[in-house]
């Protein structure tokens, strides 16, 4: 019991701990151990247009879809279809959205409103999406769920295929049960989180709200982003954990430096999401569009190596990253996170046994998919090879490689984790006001597991329903 005791003072120094982040379980349209077929039919000359005229507009056709696997077949009417992404768009090799209920109000697929196919055109393992989705989601951050499928329009095989869950009303209302109401932005090229003024239109072309479209409240959003840029230094760290999640942002950017995630926020000022939860009003990220990892590079840098304390660009504001990582009790929480993620998930030999796996269940689909070699030339025998070996080109690394050399590299440049309290506790009585009582402990998988347990996290789960993350070592 003195163990315990002394774990809950650590939690307390910490005022915050990461709560732990449901995982939804992986259902009918998200299969682990097989590849779906997916069957569109639309008239000809509806796809034509989609693929010629259209491709830039977002407009969706009408079509029909039938999903083929060893546990469900449906076939579905009036849904909407159209090509998706940015860049993307250009390629030979197109990704699409599947709308359910952009013709028939309310119709669903397995819960789904909207289904992402993306074509991955540039990673010739076709795994890098799917290894860092899998990556969140071990680590108890809001992660996406992934499936492979095969994907035929009109009858033509148009290749192999990584479904990605949709962030929007149901994906957020299973990641945050019972507070999956608050508004929701799509944060595109150009979101550094600068302050640009209070009027709400500076900020609505790059911060899409993708929910509650009809109040158009910017409000919280504007106060986030006021408080990291304008707020005193004498202040700043007890303001902004009143607007913001900030260890949650600080353990999710720790796992895209160590993917190598140029493309997000942190370096590129793009591909996030942000969502002011219900329950307490705070601003979560999300991450958000994970293809150019482990390896991808467009930049000739080399991921693997670049330091993991000065990640973003340095002529270029990207306050969020810098102004937390400036402050030593958060720069102590964001080396916290990572040596947790490198020494419980980062395990290069499972890694190495799961992706493998995986390789083989796509293999097939993959190999008879001649689109993948549309854009840079991809073989077949590179996709055997893409685990190992480096393609060349925007593809510098192999992806065993590339976990490998960024393990090492991290651990080399990461400072002593301290354990820093919290600047802003005044006094232990603050959380002793309602006294709770310990009933288990479990790993972040959900595995019961013995309290005493050392060198790994902890979720500490208490009488009256609640939920506190630890980490203690030997």
């Amino acid at each position: 019991m003195l163990k315990i005791t002394f774990a809950l003072l650590f939690v307390i120094a910490s005022k915050f701990v990461l709560a732990q982040v449901p995982q939804p379980a992986f259902n009918a349209a998200f299969l682990q151990d097989e590849v779906a077929i997916i069957q569109v039919e639309i008239d000809p000359d509806s796809l034509a247009l989609l693929l010629g005229d259209s491709l830039y507009s977002g407009h969706e056709f009408w079509a029909t879809l039938t999903y083929q696997s060893s546990v469900l077949t449906q076939t579905i009417d009036s849904i909407g279809f159209r090509a998706r992404g940015n860049t993307s768009l250009a390629s030979q090799k197109k990704s699409f959205k599947l709308d359910y209920n952009r013709i028939i109000p309310g119709q669903k697929f397995q819960g789904l409103e909207e289904m992402n196919l993306n074509g991955e055109h540039n990673d010739v393992s076709i795994m890098r999406s799917f290894l860092a989705q899998k990556l969140l989601r071990s680590a108890g951050l809001p992660s996406s769920r992934t499936s492979y499928v095969k994907l035929f329009i009109n009858g033509e095989y148009k290749g192999l295929y990584l479904n990605v869950e949709h962030l929007d009303d149901e994906f957020l209302d299973l990641r945050f049960p019972g507070q999956a109401n608050g508004n929701l932005w799509k944060c595109a090229y150009g979101a550094d989180l600068s302050w640009w003024g209070s009027n709400p239109t500076n900020y609505q072309s790059i911060y899409e709200l993708k929910t509650n479209k009809d109040s158009a409240d910017y409000s919280a959003l504007l106060n986030f982003i006021d408080v990291l840029n304008n707020t005193p230094s004498s202040s700043f760290v007890c303001d902004i954990q009143e607007v913001f999640d900030v260890d949650l942002f600080l353990r999710n950017i720790a796992l895209e430096i160590l993917m190598g995630q140029w493309d997000g926020y942190a370096y590129n000022k793009n591909n996030f999401y942000l969502y002011q939860r219900e329950s307490d009003g705070k601003i979560v990220y999300i991450s958000y569009d994970l293809d150019n990892t482990f390896g991808i590079d467009w930049f000739n840098v080399n991921w693997a190596l670049r330091n993991v304390y000065a990640w973003a660009p340095s002529n270029q504001a990207r306050p969020l990253y810098t102004k937390l990582l400036a402050v030593p009790y958060f720069k102590d929480r964001f080396t916290f996170h990572m040596l947790d993620i490198l020494s419980s998930i980062w395990n290069v030999g499972e890694l190495q046994i799961l992706l493998q796996e995986n390789q083989q269940l796509i293999a097939p689909a993959a190999i008879l998919d001649d689109y993948k070699g549309f854009d840079y030339g991809f073989t077949d025998q590179d996709f055997l090879n893409a685990l190992q070996l480096t393609w060349g080109a925007h593809v510098k690394s192999g992806i065993i490689p590339y976990l490998q050399n960024r393990k090492q590299s991290a651990l080399s440049q990461l400072a002593p984790y301290v354990g820093l309290p919290n600047p802003c506790i005044s006094s232990l009585n603050d959380y002793a006001q309602t006294p709770v009582k310990l009933l288990f402990v479990t790993d972040i998988l959900g595995r019961q597991i013995d309290p005493n347990s050392k060198n790994c996290i902890k979720i500490l789960n208490f009488d009256n329903g609640t939920q506190q993350r630890i980490y203690e070592m030997e």
